[in-house]
């Protein structure tokens, strides 16, 4: 296991160091379960109760922070922590185990094009037309798909047929990118339709069959995306499926069919977005969110975690809820509700006095 010394850690961080800046580590550990070989890593203050019961010789710190006292024997500073453990997990971390070259027990078609230094692990199946950047591991790859240069693809991965993909896309396992759309239609008006027009009421109930609406379109990927394991993007019906630059999406997220999704995006786990939504830049939908189809949310857009987002929201709204609202509105709800069975003893003990009166 390379090691890497306190000295140059800090340069590659452009953080400030103090101590024996020549001492090495090869881990990175909480500071409770630190061991001589690691950097602990306490960057607030109420991690560094943890440092006594560890045997860390080195930690990162916050700033000003009296590492003498504390019994180490160097210190790194780092003001803003987890931008700094950005790119002390990035200098650390080996990455898999991948060599250059293509496995024999690949099956690549003759009319693929495969990057310079790729390396193609077993099992990998890569379909005509396909051109594909550096890497590649245990993965399938339809015909006319393109990914640009420094991808990593990873165990059990599958992209759809004319997926485009640009530079440093990172997919995580199982990922599954450019399935069918979920598109069905009945030969009469069907009983969803009747209800999104009604809000509820229905005035027959009648027997329906579902007629597959097929997908012709792909799925379009910008720069520095990574698709988190086991996400689905759906390729679109007529038009593409689309993903901006820099966008993040976390395990089990899904993206429906002609989604067009902005740059610099954060989608966490388990998040839903329905066919032919539109999410601006620099959205972030916590856990589980949902967003309905057909409508657009604006860039800026944060919405906590469980939000359930029906109607168009503004660039730039903070929402919280089911369904959504402004997250102050949301907290004061909540705190109305939790009033409520104060609220009808009260009525009750009026009723009483009004019964006797």
């Amino acid at each position: 296991m390379p090691r890497h010394s306190i000295a140059e850690i800090a340069k590659a961080l452009g953080a400030e160091a103090e101590g024996n800046l020549s001492l090495t580590v090869a881990r990175v550990a909480e500071p409770g379960a630190a061991g001589p070989d690691d950097l602990a890593l306490a960057v607030n203050p109420k991690y560094s109760d943890g440092l006594a019961k560890g045997q860390a010789r080195a930690a990162m710190l916050w700033p000003g922070a009296d590492w003498r006292a504390m019994g180490l024997q160097a210190a790194i500073f780092a003001p803003r922590g987890r931008l700094a453990m950005a790119g002390l997990t990035g200098l650390m971390d080996p990455g898999p185990d991948l060599s250059p070259g293509v496995h024999p027990l690949s099956d690549i078609r003759t009319d693929a094009v495969i990057g310079e230094g790729a390396a193609i692990g077993a099992f990998v199946t890569i379909g005509a037309g396909v051109v594909i950047g550096p890497i590649a591991s245990h993965v399938s790859i339809a015909e006319g798909a393109r990914i640009g240069a420094d991808a990593l693809i990873l165990q059990g991965a599958r992209i759809g047929a004319r997926v485009t993909i640009g530079d440093r896309f990172i997919c995580q396992p199982g990922a599954v990118i450019g399935a069918d759309g979920f598109s069905f239609v009945t030969p009469e008006k069907s009983g969803v339709e009747e209800i999104r027009e009604t809000l509820g009421s229905r005035d027959t109930i009648r027997q329906q069959s579902w007629t597959r609406i097929h997908s012709l379109g792909a799925v379009t990927i910008g720069d520095d995306v990574e698709v988190g394991a086991n996400a689905c993007i759906d390729r679109g019906t007529i038009r593409d499926t689309v993903i901006g630059s820099g966008t993040k999406l976390d395990n089990l997220v899904h993206i429906g069919h002609n989604v067009q999704v902005g740059r610099d995006c954060l989608l966490c786990g388990q998040v839903g977005i329905a066919g032919s939504a539109q999410i601006g830049d620099r959205v972030v939908l916590g856990g589980q969110c949902g967003v309905n189809d057909n409508i657009f949310v604006g860039d800026d857009v944060i919405a906590g975690g469980a939000t359930k987002i029906f109607t168009n929201a503004p660039a730039g709204r903070v929402l919280l809820g089911y369904p959504a609202v402004k997250m102050e509105a949301h907290v004061e709800m909540q705190k109305a509700l939790r009033r409520l069975p104060r609220l009808a003893a009260k009525v009750a003990e009026i009723e009483k006095v009004i019964q006797k009166s």
